[in-house]
């Protein structure tokens, strides 16, 4: 059931970054709930419905990252991706402000501490840059708009890739709850390319590469 996102029925005069501070509670509320209640299921959930839908050219390199809280897992995918031969990468927060910086990882590397709760890998593994990234959120619409957590990095960082590869897919990662019937967005916001959720699997009109 898609719900309404408590934004939408803010004053004509909010603004959108206002309107997302506002949204973001209650999405995280919608989020920990679906996580509670799927589980472990969930991650082969989205495996699945990732294989059977998402395009991926042989030998991609797949930007993932390392679930925080209630965070829809994507280790799942990462394991059958590197099992069918896909280099893998975590993102680093290099700084703030800055595009995220991805570095090569494979299963049972050591992960380091990073900034807001994130790990990742060590700063001298190899850095890449991924032709796929799968993107954590708190709430997503139909129209592919993403509502983060407010730091900009997915922001700076797909409009980085997209200027060096044209190709480059972006694939929410989300609970069906997750989505709403309107974000609040702004010209800086970078559009997702897919969603998957444990229902199912969306391209979004335009943005399929």
């Amino acid at each position: 059931t898609r719900l309404s996102c408590p934004a939408s029925q803010a004053k004509v005069t909010m603004t959108a970054s206002q309107a997302k501070l506002e949204a973001r509670a209650a999405a995280k509320t919608r989020r920990a709930a679906a996580h509670a209640a799927l589980g472990g299921d969930a991650a082969s959930r989205f495996a699945d419905l990732f294989f059977a839908h998402v395009p991926l050219q042989p030998g991609a390199v797949i930007a993932g990252y390392a679930a925080i809280g209630d965070e829809a897992d994507p280790s799942e995918i990462l394991a059958l991706a590197a099992a069918r031969g896909h280099p893998i990468a975590l993102p680093r927060v290099a700084a703030p402000a800055s595009p995220l910086i991805f570095h090569l990882w494979t299963s049972g590397d050591p992960l380091e501490a990073g900034p807001h709760g994130t790990r990742h890998p060590a700063e001298d593994a190899a850095i890449t840059h991924p032709a796929l990234l799968l993107v954590p959120l708190l709430a997503f619409d139909g129209n592919g708009h993403r509502l983060g957590y407010g730091g900009g990095y997915y922001d700076r960082t797909l409009a980085a890739l997209r200027k060096f590869n044209h190709g480059v897919i972006a694939v929410g990662l989300a609970f069906s709850v997750q989505e709403v019937t309107h974000l609040p967005h702004e010209p800086e916001d970078e559009p997702l390319d897919w969603i998957v959720t444990e229902h199912g699997a969306r391209a979004f009109s335009g943005q399929i590469k």
